[in-house]
């Protein structure tokens, strides 16, 4: 364990730059950042140009330990290089920023509302290969659709169970039970959500601790509860298809509710660009990210 990052994680200020789009989200971040699918032949392809966004992002000045905690990285990111060194290590030594690894394998079908994780068979192999490459935590997503009692208390039963494997090996999970922004019924979920969540975190033992990211509530100030926990690292807030312009709005009313944003981070980056409308662009929106993060 790492008690530097632990105590950055904890008491920093800045937010979470989300740079773990997998492989079937992959070719809509490309096409965000003017790349479309014609422009590569096949995966091999897609995942170099990927990566090769992600370095530029992760090299530009405007990407710093001055606004930014942590980045949750692919596992192919971590198990690449950004000049020379394993992204990690970069990432940490010469930036300053917390490595974190997804290590969900995508959603399950809809069912009692929620779409559960998919079985992750080999989380055993994943993990040792987190700490080898010296991860200091885990991401995994999970989506809850409709108000469902059923539903919901599954999806985090699932998220903890998994989060106390985790932590059994010394990594620090991030639980993520998104709640869809377009669910008719958002508010509804967000109550069961936190109910289930609370009681899941009692029965934490004292020297343990997990992060949350969720939805920016409806309610003004509604996980607050969640924030103050002590058995919580740190509760962050998704984008979960905001504009970057909505989102920072929204952020702003919630009070010790940080970001960790993937798209609306990106969002007017393109690869034509020179370096230094790049490093402007993304500079502005680290700068807008990072004042609604520290409200």
């Amino acid at each position: 364990m790492n008690m530097e990052q632990v105590q950055r994680m904890r008491q920093g200020r800045g937010f979470i730059a989300a740079l773990d789009q997998s492989g079937g989200s992959t070719p809509k971040a490309l096409a965000g950042y003017g790349i479309e699918k014609d422009q590569y032949k096949d995966e091999k392809e897609m995942f170099d140009l990927v990566h090769a966004m992600r370095t530029r992002v992760m090299t530009s000045p405007a990407f710093s330990s001055d606004h930014i905690l942590a980045a949750i990285l692919f596992q192919q990111t971590m198990e690449r290089e950004v000049e020379g060194m394993p992204t990690a290590d970069y990432l940490w030594q010469k930036k300053g920023i917390i490595p974190i690894l997804k290590v969900d394998k995508g959603l399950a079908e809809e069912k009692n509302g929620v779409q559960l994780m998919k079985p992750i068979d080999n989380l055993d192999e994943i993990l040792e290969k987190a700490k080898a490459y010296n991860i200091f935590g885990t991401k995994m997503r999970s989506v809850i659709k409709k108000a469902n009692e059923e539903g919901i208390r599954e999806i985090v039963a699932q998220q903890f169970e998994i989060g106390k494997k985790i932590l059994e090996v010394g990594l620090f999970p991030i639980i993520e039970p998104e709640v869809d922004i377009r669910s008719s019924d958002k508010k509804e979920s967000e109550v069961i959500l936190k109910r289930e969540i609370l009681k899941h975190l009692e029965k934490l033992p004292e020297d343990e601790m997990v992060m949350l990211k969720l939805s920016i509530p409806d309610e003004d100030g509604f996980y607050t509860e969640l924030i103050k926990h002590p058995r919580v690292m740190r509760v962050v807030a998704l984008s979960g298809g905001y504009s970057r312009e909505e989102s920072v709005v929204l952020l702003k009313r919630h009070p010790g509710l940080i970001a960790s944003f993937s798209r609306a981070l990106l969002e007017g980056l393109n690869h034509s660009y020179s370096d230094v409308r790049f490093n402007s662009t993304l500079e502005k929106s680290v700068r807008e990210i990072y004042e609604a993060s520290i409200v």
